[in-house]
């Protein structure tokens, strides 16, 4: 099987350079890798296979029977529940071990979950509320954002208005995704950054890997995930959350994670939107 990014489907307003498309291909990549192997097969995987085609990003070949490890297994379970939570989160605290887990999880995939502290999750917080105040000002990421969220529950691409329901309307829930807040010192949702030691595709494609390894692990432990995106869509934004975070990682997904109310199925594409059946070379 052979995964290639679709340059059609890049957004050129929020993402201009294809990086985010090249990390939901890392993140399908990491649930057909998985899929294989709890089906009793090793998915041999080799990673930008051609400098001719910078769009093939993997070939996968499923190779001889085998006895899947009951981790994959476990983690194959969890890909018919993962969802998006953008809905508010209650206020438990995160395990250590749990964390300890989305870590390890991370670093299996080549890429890293660096520690935050108090003083840069208040640095992150500044950091996002800018940046999508800045997103909100721009009419071409509006129009953008209104082509692909609040849509009908027939539409198969995008997010329906059923998986927006409940979400905050306005900016106050910038402040309670990174700790407590001034007279408010309830627990908060854990706040992660997966980031990757350079930016360039092949990073990326991992760093997609250990999202979707990250997910799954938080979703076989009863947690629930969303994006926090302003600050890694905005450049300039990106850029300084690169500063915060320190060692020189280049962040490229911010998660909030926490235990929130059970969400339905959103819609996908169809299987023959996205699945070519032709042959490729052994």
């Amino acid at each position: 099987m052979e995964l290639h990014a679709d340059p059609r489907r890049i957004l050129p307003v929020t993402d201009p350079d294809g990086r985010e498309l090249v990390l939901s291909c890392g993140a399908a990549l990491f649930t057909l890798r998985t899929a294989i192997h709890a089906l009793g097969f090793h998915p041999a995987t080799t990673l930008m296979p051609s400098r001719a085609d910078p769009d093939l990003l993997a070939v996968v070949r499923p190779l001889a029977e085998r006895m899947p490890d009951q981790k994959v297994v476990r983690l194959a379970r969890a890909i018919p529940h993962r969802r998006t939570n953008r809905r508010p989160f209650l206020s438990s605290v995160v395990p250590k071990p749990t964390l300890a887990a989305l870590r390890h999880a991370t670093e299996l995939e080549h890429a890293w979950m660096p520690n935050l502290d108090a003083e840069q999750c208040r640095l992150l917080r500044d950091l996002t509320a800018r940046a999508r105040r800045e997103q909100l000002s721009d009419p071409a990421f509006l129009a953008e954002l209104g082509r692909w969220t609040g849509l009908g529950a027939n539409v198969r691409d995008g997010v329906p208005s059923y998986a927006l329901e409940g979400s905050p309307a306005d900016e106050s829930w910038l402040l309670d995704e990174f700790g407590e807040t001034a007279g408010d010192p309830r627990p908060a949702p854990l706040v992660v950054a997966i980031g990757s030691l350079t930016d360039d595709r092949l990073d990326r494609l991992q760093a997609g890997q250990a999202l979707q390894r990250v997910l799954l692990t938080a979703t076989g432990a009863g947690l629930d995930a969303s994006f926090i995106s302003p600050p890694i869509m905005v450049r300039e934004a990106r850029a300084e959350l690169r500063r915060i975070l320190g060692c020189g990682v280049w962040p490229q997904v911010l998660l909030r994670l926490g235990y929130g109310s059970p969400l339905p199925w959103t819609p996908r594409r169809p299987l023959d939107d996205v699945l070519l059946d032709t042959l490729i070379s052994a």
